[in-house]
């Protein structure tokens, strides 16, 4: 039996960081370490360095990396059925689908299913327009939709507009401020399909909305026939504390008796139910799934053929997302959510630090507005002390940690944000 030499084993191995930085796009700036491996809310890269998880892909690990029964259901669905395209029928698409309107606000019963946020952004577009006959649309100022073109335009950071040109058909969306309801009004005119907006705007720096002007969006959209669309591609599926975050929102007589979701029917006099919502992230454990959930009246508008996809409701995403929604519902995640987040920002806002302006956040979506750039606090976050975190604004700190995170891991992410907080 040969022994291999360490040295000469790390040797052997391939450079993936180097492959990576030669043969991709290059449109993301990489961080300088390779991850190879996770479980809950920790990560370990190449070299065995463990790592706090607090982006968790983006926010979309809300069950937990490598979710033992997300896994589970993934090896057993790839030895049966992998793709099948939507016009076939298949058993865990249908078994998906059930799981899924059983936590949706009532009345939200027809789901268009697609692969990503973008994708389900560019079919509420689509569904918006044959709903109502109508081509114009309302979103927020500091509001994220994506970054393909249809969802870019509804995108309110003109970084990302401005290389585009006139291919991103702003022409047919007004900005508002988000919360002014002075401005919605006068936005919201008879040639608007829909308004859509995040019930906590993740990229703008999380930012949670505002019950008044929820409830005046509802209302100003019913009395003008334009549609109501929330975003909850990152505030979806427990992250905030509620399985949407809409939820936070809705008049208390409006919570069904289990407190899973709105108890409301979409045609009475709910005062946040929407007429659709936009989903992906969280939805199937980290496997890629996006989604636009609506009323029968909104899917109906559609004619057949109007929108499709290849792979959206493949049977291989779909059994991961029964895994994931089932996990969520039996290990009430909302609730751990909503506790671990109080705690978490209670923690954080005991930091005494001059550079804090302020921490707000709904659930584990967290944010820290610093009086200065975040960037390098971020950085040494993963450099110094393995946590890693995410930027939201310049200014912002964001923890997206997998909803499965520890106090103990929490304390530990908080100790080392006030030790870079402080290091000269």
């Amino acid at each position: 039996m040969t022994i291999t030499d360490p040295v000469q084993t790390e040797q052997l191995q391939p450079d993936w960081l180097a492959d990576e930085q030669r043969f991709d796009s290059g449109v993301y700036h990489k961080h300088q370490v390779v991850m190879t491996r996770a479980e809950g809310a920790t990560v370990w890269d190449s070299t065995g360095r463990e790592y706090i998880d607090c982006v968790a892909g983006y926010g979309v690990a809300n069950v937990g990396h490598s979710n033992p029964e997300v896994v589970a259901a993934i090896r057993e669905q790839a030895g049966n059925l992998i793709v099948m395209p939507q016009t076939l029928p298949n058993d865990k698409r249908a078994e998906f689908l059930r799981e899924l309107v059983s936590v949706l606000p009532q009345g939200l019963d027809r789901v268009f299913l697609c692969n990503s946020g973008a994708e389900a952004v560019e079919a509420a577009r689509k569904f918006a327009i044959t709903a109502t006959g109508r081509t114009r649309f309302v979103s927020m100022k500091r509001g994220f939709s994506g970054r393909t073109l249809g969802a870019l335009a509804l995108t309110w950071e003109p970084k990302y507009r401005e290389p585009f040109g006139a291919a991103v058909d702003n022409e047919h969306v007004s900005f508002v401020t988000y919360g002014n309801i002075e401005e919605l009004r006068a936005a919201i005119t008879d040639d608007v399909a829909a308004v859509i907006m995040e019930p906590v705007q993740g990229e703008g720096g999380v930012r949670p909305g505002n019950a008044e002007f929820i409830r005046e969006a509802r209302r100003l959209t019913r009395e003008k026939g334009a549609l109501l669309i929330m975003d909850e591609i990152q505030t979806g599926f427990c992250r905030t504390g509620k399985f949407f975050a809409v939820e936070h929102f809705c008049a208390e007589a409006c919570q069904s008796a289990d407190g899973i979701r709105c108890g409301c029917k979409v045609d009475s006099d709910c005062q946040v139910v929407p007429d659709g919502m936009t989903l992906a992230k969280a939805m199937a454990g980290g496997v890629p799934v996006g989604a636009f959930a609506m009323t029968s009246a909104v899917a109906d508008r559609m004619p057949a053929g109007g929108h499709g996809t290849t792979f959206g409701g493949n049977p291989l995403a779909m059994a991961a997302g029964v895994a994931a929604v089932q996990f969520m519902k039996r290990e009430n995640l909302a609730a751990q959510a909503a506790d671990k987040g109080a705690y978490f920002m209670e923690k954080l806002r005991a930091i005494k630090s001059p550079k804090i302006r302020e921490v707000r956040g709904l659930g584990l979506m967290i944010g820290v507005e610093l009086k200065e750039k975040s960037a390098p606090y971020i950085a040494a976050l993963e450099h110094d002390e393995a946590v890693l975190a995410l930027q939201a604004t310049p200014l912002v700190v964001r923890f997206l940690p997998p909803l499965t995170i520890s106090r103990e891991q929490i304390d530990c992410v908080v100790a080392a944000f006030e030790r870079v907080l402080t290091a000269e």
